[in-house]
């Protein structure tokens, strides 16, 4: 069983992951990039699918994968119904919803149509792991601060479950005995509670939490409300401002946080100011989560992209140190957090369920 063939795709907003595994192990992995410029002669997200199928079908034929062989076809998710963290078998029903927007657009969509198209042909089963529409929240999670908007669920779930399973391992107690707080810190922050198996809250992927590389973050609301009534942004423009063009990219000109450290180096001190709000956003969003786990935190968790920089994790220990033992994992390797998940269905360890009703395969 552990020696399983693995076809795992990654698709991304400028780019497509895709890799072999034999069980939780890569066997080969590429990633197809493409230019803005190159995305923007497709009029919706579904006329991509024929260049991404494509992209897919080459990369087996340039590694001689015969498909025949393979035992699961797994998909990073989308922006598809809410539901329990885990595995969800691909169905036409799902692959509509996303190829639809139904619950949001973003080019993930596209990685389940494909390998729907290749469990049909080869007969092998299809599945998404923990897709960012996961919502495990408690009911006071969800109350905002207006009956018409109810906070919802929209994070990193993939990588947030794989760091937490790291940690838990580090710890010596499995994942679903402990209280952590995870933060993702890519071009996109996501900081969740994670109670015993649970995200019961979490800061929103695109419209709540820290700055971010490209995104505003929480803003004052009666500003906004003026902003946006101003008539200098049009509703395009704005939303590119707060997710895009926000954040550092707002204050700093660059969404590189390299770039930031450098100028920071040079003596760059509104680029120190910035960086360092960033730093201490994060850190108050680490202890509302805290908050949250209602009762003694196992540990604090950071991962993603930003969490190789020494300069921004520096600051963030600084301030949240004394609340719970730090675990740092960067990057953000989703396509092996998708094997071990894949390996744990093929093993009986985990079910699948199934995608609108929800229920247990």
């Amino acid at each position: 069983m552990n020696d399983q063939l693995l076809l795992i795709v990654n698709v991304g907003s400028t780019s497509t992951k895709v890799a072999l595994f034999r069980g939780a192990q890569s066997v080969v992995q590429d990633t197809i990039t493409y230019s803005a410029e190159e995305l923007s002669g497709y009029a919706s997200l579904a006329d991509q699918l024929p260049r991404r199928k494509e992209d897919l079908n080459q990369f087996v034929q340039k590694n001689d994968i015969r498909l025949t062989d393979i035992g699961m076809f797994i998909s990073r998710g989308g922006l598809g119904k809410p539901g329990p963290a885990g595995a969800y078998a691909i169905d036409e029903a799902m692959c509509e919803d996303l190829l639809t927007g139904k619950y949001g657009r973003h080019p993930s969509a596209l990685g389940p149509a494909m390998m729907l198209d290749l469990a049909g042909k080869y007969g092998r089963p299809a599945i998404i792991i923990d897709p960012p529409s996961t919502d495990e929240f408690d009911p006071l999670a969800r109350i905002s601060g207006l009956p018409e908007i109810e906070r919802r669920s929209a994070f990193h779930a993939l990588n947030q479950k794989a760091a937490a399973r790291r940690a838990a391992d580090a710890i010596g107690r499995p994942y679903e005995d402990l209280r952590l707080v995870v933060a993702h810190l890519g071009g996109g922050i996501t900081i969740g509670a994670h109670r015993k198996g649970r995200v019961v809250d979490c800061t929103h992927g695109l419209t709540e939490g820290p700055l971010t590389p490209e995104r505003a973050g929480g803003l004052p609301t009666q500003d906004l409300v003026d902003l946006t009534l101003s008539g200098t942004l049009d509703r395009k423009q704005l939303q590119l401002r707060l997710v895009g063009s926000g954040g550092l990219a707002a204050y700093l000109g660059t969404t590189d946080a390299r770039q930031v450290e450098a100028m920071i180096q040079q003596g760059d001190e509104k680029a120190l100011l910035i960086y360092q709000a960033m730093a201490y956003q994060i850190a108050k969003d680490i202890g509302a989560m805290r908050v949250a786990l209602k009762g003694p935190a196992d540990g604090i968790v950071l991962t993603g992209g930003l969490a190789h920089s020494e300069m921004l994790t520096g600051w963030i220990r600084k301030w949240v140190e004394d609340l719970a033992p730090i675990f740092i994992y960067p990057g953000e390797d989703e396509m092996t957090a998708m094997a071990e998940g894949g390996m744990r269905i093929l093993s009986g360890k985990e079910p699948a369920r199934r995608y609108h009703s929800g229920n247990i395969i």
